[in-house]
Formats: structure tokens, sequence, C-alpha cells
């Protein structure tokens, strides 16, 4: 039976030695200090500029097919059958003009973001390493995968000081 007592007590002396231990962590919100970094708004500065004639045309297809539906239901009613048969199909045929620009411009942009982030990799985790040495943490975790944390461990701010240089 003492020996069964000395055991336990062991454990137990050695369970609060372990928990004991401090584990330091630091949190960083990636996606905020990313895109409110310098080089996220010029990138973004270049993607209007580069898709500023897409979006236009997006806009004029989505423009041409709202004036026809318009059209036709304002007007539809007093049409003969062939022409509101013809006008019927020129808007379904805007509908299709503009879906096909939207979703051409929408994987377009979602490719370059996507490019952007592979890019940017790097440096951010380069930066996040300086973090953790500095602050000598054991980790960080990203802010999505945290209920709550406190302002000093918030290391989002620091991070970005850290891209734009």
């Amino acid at each position: 039976m003492f020996r069964l007592s000395l055991a336990v007590m062991l454990a137990a002396l050695m369970a609060t030695t372990t928990v004991a231990a401090e584990t330091r962590i630091g949190v960083v919100d990636l996606r905020q200090a990313l895109f409110s970094s310098q080089d996220a708004k010029a990138f973004s500065e270049r993607m209007q500029q580069d898709f500023s004639g897409e979006e236009a045309k997006v806009r004029e297809a989505q423009e041409a097919a709202r004036k026809l539906q318009e059209r036709l239901e304002k007007d539809g009613a007093m049409m003969n059958e062939s022409e509101r048969n013809k006008m019927t199909t020129e808007f379904q045929e805007k509908v299709k003009e503009f879906n096909f620009l939207k979703q051409r411009l929408d994987s377009t942009v979602a490719n370059r973001k996507q490019q952007f982030l592979e890019n940017a990799r790097p440096e951010v985790d380069a930066a996040v390493k300086e973090l953790l040495d500095e602050h000598d943490l054991d980790l960080i975790l990203p802010s999505e995968a945290v209920v709550y944390v406190k302002p000093d461990m918030n290391l989002t701010d620091e991070l970005l000081e850290k891209l734009d240089r």
C-alpha cells in the first residue's frame, strides 16, 4: 500500500512539474497583416489597372441585359410573338455573355490573388519566424483558431511592420 501511495505521489509530482512549464503562445491575423501590407496595396492597384477594361465589359453586358429585361417586361405584352421571341433570345444571349465574362474575370482575378499569396509566402514565413524568436515564443497561432487573446499576445501589427520593411 505504501509503494502504491509513493508511486501515485511521484506521478502527481511529475505531472505538476510538466504543467508548470510555461508555453508561450502568440497570435497573428495573417490575412489582415498580409492584405494590409504595402505590397498588397500595390498589388491591388495593379489589379484594378490591369482589369479595368474587363470589368467595364462585364458591366456593359450586365447593363445591356438589364435594359432588355426591362423592355421585355414593359413592352412585351404589346409586341407580337416574333418580336417577343427575338428579344427574349437576345436577352438570353446577353445573360450568357455576362455570365461568361464574369466567370472569366473572377477566375483570372482569383488566380492572380493565389499567385500573390504564393509569392508572399516566404516573406510571411520569415517574418513569423522573426516574431517567434524575438518574443521567445513556442507557438504562433492564426487568429482564426483562437477564441480570445490578450492584446499583448496579438502580434499582427508587428507582423505587418515586418512585412512593410
